[in-house]
């Protein structure tokens, strides 16, 4: 057993554990957690605190703040603070299984082709191929096609971005299969997927997990941007991007129903991305670099 492995259980505790107290310890860190932590407060316990059912209309549209509508109405009379705190169930429900099935299966394709697959340069040229063509385009292609349903969004969402997991999981495995640990793994005879387990996903794990918290964010701005293109989930389900492009046309009359998704989806994105650097900075990884992959 290597010294890598040794006590692993016990080690990857106290390393978890150190680099939460480091997060905590910093102003940005904390931010960071509280911001993501309160949105996914709010998507599990929306449906039971949303004073209103989110497709009720009513005739008090375009209302401003109100005793019996704190955020106002929409131009349907629906209530934007319902609409709001469901909006943050449904992106979250999509963005995160596509961001974990992305992080999943593009670093499990990252770290075969960075051990040295015979498929390297065929995959990769086509993996380039597909990150050549601009993700918002590619993502308005295919939902277009196949309308914008859950059981579209997700796996398309999820093979994109997971493509440009792929570049980093290969970019790390080739930097680590280089090592002495790993080239000492192979001469001693080690089954390939006991080098992976044992060797490169230890190793690994940091760099891709600040990414796929990255790569969460980007997903949320394409997520909501489909929306507002009208392509993402429909109507009458709440969702924070369509909430924009249906308020834009009332701004002058009743901009506050544009500005509570749009604070919404600016917080889920600094907290996300002030908890991703923090992260980075107490695993060792240069998340600047990461954003640039």
């Amino acid at each position: 057993m290597t010294a890598l492995a040794a006590d692993a259980p016990a080690r990857r505790q106290r390393r978890a554990a150190q680099v939460i107290a480091y997060v905590l310890s910093r102003p940005s860190g904390r931010v960071g957690a509280a911001l993501v932590a309160a949105h996914l407060l709010m998507a599990l316990v929306s449906p039971l605190i949303a004073p209103y059912d989110v497709a009720a209309q009513s005739a008090d549209s375009l209302q401003g703040i109100s005793a019996a509508h704190w955020l106002g109405t929409d131009q349907l009379g629906r209530d934007v603070l319902s609409r709001t705190l469901v909006g943050s169930r449904v992106t979250l429900a999509i963005t995160i299984p596509a961001a974990i099935i992305a992080t999943l299966w593009g670093g499990a394709l990252g770290i075969y082709l960075g051990l040295g697959s015979k498929l390297d340069e065929i995959v990769m040229r086509l993996v380039d191929a597909f990150i050549a063509i601009p993700s918002l385009l590619f993502l308005l292609l295919v939902v277009a096609v196949f309308q914008g349903t859950t059981a579209v969004i997700i796996p398309t969402f999820a093979f994109f971005y997971g493509l440009l997991v792929t570049h980093v999981a290969r970019a790390g495995t080739r930097q680590l299969a280089a090592q002495d640990f790993v080239v000492a793994a192979r001469l001693r005879g080690d089954h390939p997927l006991r080098i992976v387990f044992r060797e490169i996903l230890p190793n690994l794990a940091d760099t891709i997990i600040v990414d796929g918290t990255l790569r969460l964010s980007w997903m949320i701005v394409a997520f909501c941007s489909l929306s507002f293109l009208g392509l993402g989930v429909q109507p009458p389900t709440p969702e924070w991007g369509q909430m924009i492009a249906d308020a834009r046309g009332y701004l002058t009359v009743a901009p506050l129903a544009a500005v509570p998704p749009c604070l919404a989806i600016v917080s889920l994105i600094v907290g996300l991305n002030l908890l991703s650097d923090a992260i980075g900075k107490a695993l060792g990884i240069d998340t600047i670099r990461q954003r640039g992959a």
